[in-house]
């Protein structure tokens, strides 16, 4: 399930207060976008995973809570509060939450040359 908490281009929003974790599965909430970026609040629920996939575009994860891995190009990265991760575009990655996990995820606009 995905909502949008703001289409406001100026606002402020207490992630904390945003976490809600599902009993399975994920959440995710929107928190802004505009035509160069979308900033999305993920909420897993603890052994969640993510099968391995990619995007076309450049991202970074900002973990709030909780404790996961991730596996971005074959290299295995631990997910706890306070990690910044660096996704560039079309590179394989895949998640699991080894508790309930929170994290902002930032989807920049479209790499060049992809549609």
């Amino acid at each position: 399930m995905t909502s949008l908490i703001t289409t406001s281009p100026s606002s402020s929003i207490q992630l904390q207060e945003q976490i809600e974790y599902p009993n399975a599965g994920v959440l995710s909430k929107v928190i802004f976008q505009d035509q160069a970026c979308q900033y999305t609040l993920f909420c897993l629920a603890a052994n969640t995973e993510i099968s391995e996939h990619t995007s076309t575009r450049n991202a970074t994860i900002n973990v709030i809570a909780g404790k996961g891995l991730l596996t971005l190009s074959g290299n295995n990265i631990t997910l706890e509060p306070g990690i910044f991760v660096f996704m560039p575009a079309n590179a394989p990655h895949a998640l699991k939450a080894e508790e309930n996990l929170a994290f902002l995820l930032t989807l920049s606009e479209k790499a060049a040359g992809s549609n």
